[in-house]
């Protein structure tokens, strides 16, 4: 209980301290935010470190190996949140305290998954069958959906933010950082509240898979914590610093897939050794490497791609440009002739 409190106020106290360097609007830098990604890369890094110190080589595995994982789906969470700005045409000196907000709201809500997931797992064996089969699931929809061409669907809200707009009411402008403001003698909401509200509740719709399969790599609900709250609190300036590239990274919904999948098969493979089947076991440290290795290809492929694409598009111009200028000059030799 201890090591949970000490834990907690550690994260409220960083929190405090990014709240409080970035607590005036601004539009922020890529030097800024590559500090800042830098600074909470740093800090999983020691306390990773800390707990192969102190919890051993088992816990220090899991945690790795469930930040990476949870960083890689976090940046999926980009691509929603790039839409959400956009849907509400947020002003680009507000959009990291929407992002602050919204990320403490996910940690919030994430937290309470991780405690009901914990508590299941705890009591019903079985429930790794369902992940695992849930996860390979969402592997295979993503590939299907990478494949169709609909990764940019259009964001919908939710209907909690539906009821909320209904009761409070939402103002027709922003009001600088303000939540609430009074019109006609009415606390009405402003705009920043709800793009708040729609970044902290969209993401749960991504806890649904990165939960399950953070609890495929460790069963420890401090780890599994942890590891969420590392890759959520850098997600903010990962927004910033790399939001123009994710466009480049167009192998990554294959890439999660693989991952997603790995460890769906790992949760049905923990199952049956549970219930006394014998099956080999997917060991943490073969669980890293795959998951690292994963990455690194689709980044390298996607960038290729990415890459032999911008080319060849570059090509087609040059080749129309000069199909210009030859049509250009025709009719003027032929009135000269």
């Amino acid at each position: 209980m201890t090591l949970w409190v000490l834990t907690i106020l550690g994260l409220c106290a960083l929190i405090a301290v990014d709240f409080f360097i970035g607590r005036k609007p601004h539009d922020v830098s890529i030097k800024e935010a590559g500090i800042w990604t830098v600074v909470w890369i740093v800090l999983a890094a020691l306390f990773g470190v800390g707990l192969l110190i102190w919890g051993g080589g088992q816990a220090g595995g899991e945690f790795f190996a469930g930040f990476i994982t949870e960083k890689s789906l976090s940046v999926d969470n980009l691509f929603v949140f790039i839409l959400i700005m956009a849907k509400f045409s947020v002003p680009s000196h507000l959009q990291q305290r929407v992002l602050l907000f919204g990320v403490l709201i996910a940690l919030v809500l994430r937290a309470i998954f991780i405690a009901a997931g914990a508590a299941v797992i705890a009591n019903f064996s079985w429930v790794f069958y369902i992940f695992g089969a849930f996860l390979i699931y969402t592997a295979w929809k993503l590939i299907q959906e990478a494949r169709s061409g609909d990764d940019e669907e259009e964001w919908e809200e939710n209907r909690l933010l539906k009821a909320a707009e209904r009761k409070f009411g939402v103002a027709d402008q922003y009001h600088g950082t303000k939540l609430f403001i009074k019109k006609n003698g009415k606390k009405i909401m402003t705009p920043l509240m709800i793009v708040m509200l729609a970044i902290g509740t969209t993401d749960v719709l991504f806890a649904m898979d990165s939960i399950p399969a953070i609890f495929g790599l460790t069963q420890d609900p401090y780890i599994v914590f942890t590891a969420n709250a590392f890759a959520l609190m850098g997600l903010r300036q990962l927004y910033f610093l790399i939001g123009g590239l994710l466009k480049k990274l167009v192998h990554l919904s294959y890439g999660l897939s693989v991952i997603l999948g790995f460890i769906g098969v790992k949760l049905v493979l923990h199952a049956l050794h549970e219930n006394g089947v014998h099956v080999p076991e997917i060991s943490i440290p073969v669980s890293l490497g795959v998951i690292c290795g994963v990455l690194v290809i689709t980044t390298i492929t996607s960038l290729m791609a990415t890459k032999k694409q911008t080319e060849k598009e570059a090509a087609e111009e040059a080749a129309k440009g000069g199909d210009k200028d030859v049509a250009d000059e025709t009719p003027k030799d032929s009135i000269e002739a």
